[in-house]
């Protein structure tokens, strides 16, 4: 094991793989990455259909559990976070969706609009398209486009051209307020996770050094300066110096929880648990965002789902076609189609995201025996894009091992549940007209007789779950109160970076993963710079 190295980087998720993979094609550059999950060498990592199980293995998952929401009647929401190589990008629902032009130019952030970034989200990607002005052709990341599997998600398309909203080959190109079939991190039927398409392909390299089962319990600061990451593995207490900078690549839960355990974050909190405080920095755990999920869920009168094909029967079916050939029901995501719409016309700011399934997402008990569906029906996922309401990460000890106090706070700035029930309803309304009106049943979710928005908002309240998209507490400015300067630096402590989705200062309006490989590539870029 190496015991000190250039860069240290803690945690092997999204951005933490490429950040790596990157530095690391200097050869005179080390790198020591320290995860603290195991290997990604399940075979069920790597099949898309199987993310109906991974997704919440709690082998690969830090089955992190909110406070209680207050808006939510006083429930604590499950958090699915990756805890292995790749981490979400290994158990995520592979939907690779950039954001908006307006998301990256609305941060203010000298380096980090839009015409800065698109290139790093080039650079990642080889997309099935090729090479376009918006797309890459060579970069490590598989990008295809989602494919439907079975008739109602093109029966969905249809409906939603039918009320008014275009049809796109591309939801990442410019247009809003658009439908079509999503790009996924998926190559020739495998998943292209961060690992897959980073990390593994730089192990070779004796330059760089993984290191798995190995969860960080400090910075370790010397005169102000991070000098390495204290480390426990197989009960062991380690230690790994860096001669240049750390780089904390833990996500939007980790990264401020290692900080606060370190001494840095807001001075009174870390006194409180009997914390030496390094750096008084209030940010450190603020600004959390993240996307509250809320499902709509049909029976159909038609067999015109996935149904077939999730019966015991059916996915012993799909698994001798997916190993023969990598193909079928098991080589595809579960939500293959989606779209954007604006909750109130005319503001982008209500915009909502709409995924569908082809099947009835129930989960009734543990498993995959317990998620698969009884009858024919399609589950639709929505979000609020851009969520006005804002919670915090908090220490619960002093024990770097002690899970982090998660507060979401969903739907504590009203707007935001009032945006994702007009969403709620002008998507049954497109449901019951054009093609969807002919195959469909009785609704399952909403609950109960709906006659208003407020009743929508209700379900909504007894109903809601997250889309695992945590971000903003580790915010980035150039403001003295944020967390990370322009270049990822934390404020008041030299040799020292946080590189992954807790930058953002606004989430993103779509699915997080590309642009935390986006953050993995500009933090390369900003430290080779330096």
């Amino acid at each position: 094991m190496r015991r000190e190295a250039d860069y240290v980087i803690v945690g092997a998720g999204a951005a933490g793989c490429v950040l790596a993979a990157r530095l690391t094609e200097d050869p005179t550059v080390s790198v020591v990455v320290l995860e603290a999950g195991g290997m990604d060498s399940s075979p069920l990592i790597g099949i898309p259909g199987a993310n109906v199980v991974t997704g919440v293995d709690p082998k690969l998952n830090w089955n992190y559990q909110s406070e209680p929401e207050p808006e939510l009647g006083g429930r604590s929401i499950y958090w699915s976070q990756g805890k292995v190589l790749g981490g979400g990008s290994s158990v995520n629902g592979m939907m690779y969706v950039r954001g908006k032009r307006r998301d990256f130019d609305g941060w203010g952030v000298d380096g980090w609009r839009w015409a800065d970034v698109l290139p790093l989200f080039k650079r990642s990607e080889t997309n099935e398209r090729g090479e376009t002005d918006i797309h890459g052709g060579s970069g490590p990341l598989q990008v295809a486009k989602g494919a439907s599997t079975a008739p109602v998600c093109d029966l969905f398309l249809q409906s939603a051209e039918s009320f008014g909203y275009p049809l796109t080959d591309d939801l990442n190109a410019e247009a809003t307020e658009t439908f079509g079939h999503v790009d996924m991190s998926i190559g020739k039927g495998r998943r292209s996770s961060a690992s897959s398409a980073f990390l593994r392909p730089a192990l070779r390299r004796p330059n760089l050094t993984v290191v798995v089962n190995a969860q960080a319990t400090r910075v370790l600061i010397e005169n102000g300066r991070a000098v390495g990451i204290e480390y426990l593995q197989g009960g062991r207490r380690e230690a790994v110096r860096a001669t240049r900078e750390v780089v904390l690549a833990g996500g939007a839960v980790n990264s401020p929880h290692l900080l606060m355990v370190s001494g840095i974050g807001p001075a009174d909190h870390l006194r409180g648990h009997g914390i030496g405080v390094v750096a008084d920095l209030p940010s450190v755990g603020e600004n959390l965002q993240n996307h509250p999920m809320y499902r709509v869920l049909h029976a159909t009168t038609k067999p015109v789902t996935a149904y077939s094909h999730l019966s015991p029967r059916g996915l012993l079916a799909a698994g001798w076609q997916y190993a023969l050939g990598r193909r079928g029901v098991l080589s595809r995501g579960l939500f293959p189609t989606s779209g954007f719409l604006y909750a109130d016309e005319g503001r982008p700011e209500t915009e909502v995201q709409i995924s569908i399934a082809p099947a009835l997402v129930i989960r009734r008990r543990p498993g995959l025996i317990g998620t698969l569906p009884q009858e024919h029906g399609f589950t639709v996922l929505f979000n609020h894009g851009s969520p006005f309401s804002r919670g915090k990460v908090r220490l619960k000890s002093a024990d770097p091992l002690a899970h982090a106090a998660i507060f979401p706070n969903y739907y504590s700035d009203s707007r935001d549940i009032g945006i994702l029930a007009r969403g709620a309803q002008k998507l049954r309304d497109m449901l019951r007209q054009g093609p969807m009106a002919g195959v469909l049943g009785r609704e399952i979710q909403p609950k109960g007789p709906i006659s208003s928005i407020s009743d929508i908002e209700a379900d909504i309240r007894a109903t809601t779950s997250t889309h695992y998209h945590p971000g903003g507490t580790c915010r980035l400015g150039h403001d003295a109160v944020s967390v990370v300067d322009p270049a990822l630096r934390v404020r008041g402590v030299e040799g020292l970076r946080v590189a992954d989705a807790s930058v953002m200062p606004v989430m993103v309006n779509g699915n997080t993963y590309a642009t935390a490989l986006m953050i993995g590539e500009k933090a390369a870029d900003l430290i080779r710079a330096a």
